[in-house]
């Protein structure tokens, strides 16, 4: 299946919202794998994206939030995947020392001093800070934190990740 849009000049948007039975956000999934439950008769589209979704045979509407047809009992992980673009996402893009725009992450505490590599002690930073901070604390540099870092608390986080939410989505995410 090709992906062609009628609507959209900057192209199909390549993720889908699939909600459970009962409507209920369950994960972000690659528009082709959301096509897939749709062509499989699994999942029924709900929102309808920008473009067609075409082959030799058919051709369906590009979905943006699909349903399951069959409730899925989903065990909820507890915690977020820490990545460099979680805590970029988490931080805003910026620099936790100085508020520029993030280029790195920094341990708060040097992993060689003891420091974990856990969401409690990364922080996005710039490379000029990061640099200048290089294996010292932030007690003998004299910096203080804003905000202390921690773990997302959303359980948005669970569904969506670092990703940036389709506004056609908001619906089913202020339930979540």
């Amino acid at each position: 299946m090709t992906a062609t849009t009628s609507q959209s000049p900057g192209g199909v948007s390549n993720s889908a919202l699939v909600l459970n039975a009962t409507y209920e956000p369950l994960c972000v999934v690659p528009v082709r794998r959301a096509a897939v439950l749709l062509l499989s008769d699994k999942a029924e589209t709900v929102t309808p994206g920008d473009g067609f979704l075409r082959s030799a045979r058919q051709m369906i509407p590009v979905p943006s939030v699909v349903r399951l047809n069959r409730y899925v009992k989903v065990a909820r992980r507890r915690n977020v995947s820490l990545t460099r673009r979680a805590v970029f996402a988490r931080d805003g893009w910026q620099c936790a020392y100085c508020g520029g725009p993030a280029e790195t992450i920094d341990h708060v505490m040097p992993r060689s001093r003891g420091g974990g590599h856990k969401w409690e002690n990364v922080v996005a930073s710039c490379a000029r800070c990061n640099h200048k901070k290089n294996d010292r604390t932030l007690a003998e540099m004299g910096w203080r934190l804003p905000t202390p870092p921690a773990a997302p608390k959303n359980p948005l986080w669970c569904v969506l990740g670092h990703r940036t939410p389709d506004p056609r989505w908001a619906m089913w995410l202020i339930a979540a």
